[in-house]
């Protein structure tokens, strides 16, 4: 008797596997194991998900990072385009969320969770360290202390709203996308990406245009700039959603350990894989 593959309750009746409706690629799994070591009710939660000492995460985190510094430095200059005002983060921000999509789509929630709490670690050192070159003499010759301090001085603001917008957000954008994957499985990625960044952009919109620039935008304008960021980042969203379907799909191609059995020793074994 052949050992039944963890996969094959989502096969179609005739027995040959179906195609997927996604250009993601379907899960490889491991069908050198017994029947007994899948339990229906247990696979029933399971989902495809890579390790994170894959050939791709490292990269994906320091690109994250980057965007994630760049963008909150930007954010310090409001920008106006006729009626439409926003920031200068506006132009970079919303690939941080892309990228989060990414993360948790093949390496799953608790990857995503640690790229968030590295990149505000990199926000706090850098608040730190301009703070201190803020702080610190102008040397002979150097006659922009005053504009520094200006555009610099706003840059803590903007990274408490970072942190309290963006940790809210990414953590439920990434949450909500693994929730929905672990029902739905590899079909249907499009509903995934654009639920869970519905999600996690309302939060972080709110929370981050409350905190930095509350009082600093008066009256209807801040409402019209919370409005335009939030409809601004699911609009790039979903204009760059093929390009998000193409670079899922080629991780989940290369990464080798993109299996259902990665999610199960994460499960059974806590490990960090």
């Amino acid at each position: 008797m052949h050992p039944t593959d963890p996969s094959a309750a989502d096969r179609p009746a005739s027995g040959q596997p179906g195609r997927p409706s996604d250009p993601a690629t379907t899960p490889r799994t491991d069908t050198s194991r017994s029947p007994e070591a899948h339990p229906p009710a247990h696979r029933a939660h399971l989902a495809a998900f890579a390790s994170t000492r894959g050939a791709y995460y490292a990269v994906i985190l320091a690109v994250f990072c980057c965007v994630l510094l760049i963008s909150n430095i930007a954010a310090t200059k409001i920008i106006g385009f006729g009626p439409i005002v926003a920031d200068g983060g506006a132009f970079l921000f919303p690939v941080a969320y892309i990228l989060g999509d990414v993360l948790s789509e093949v390496y799953g929630f608790r990857a995503a969770r640690k790229a968030v709490i590295t990149g505000f670690a990199m926000q706090i050192l850098a608040s730190a360290v301009f703070y201190l070159v803020q702080i610190s003499p102008a040397g002979p010759g150097y006659e922009h202390q005053e504009a520094f301090q200006a555009v610099i001085g706003f840059y803590p603001r903007i990274v408490l709203a970072s942190l309290a917008g963006y940790v809210v957000g990414q953590l439920l954008n990434s949450f909500v996308l693994v929730r929905i994957k672990r029902r739905m499985g590899e079909k249907h990625l499009w509903v995934r990406l654009l639920t869970s960044t519905g999600v996690g952009e309302a939060a972080d919109t709110v929370i981050f245009c409350t905190v930095a620039f509350l009082g600093v935008i008066p009256g209807t304008e801040f409402l019209n700039y919370v409005l335009f960021g939030f409809v601004y980042k699911v609009a790039v969203e979903v204009l760059l959603m093929p390009v998000t379907y193409q670079v899922i799909g080629m991780i989940k191609k290369r990464e080798e350990t993109y299996s259902i059995e990665t999610d199960r020793l994460r499960q059974e074994t806590a490990a960090r894989v």
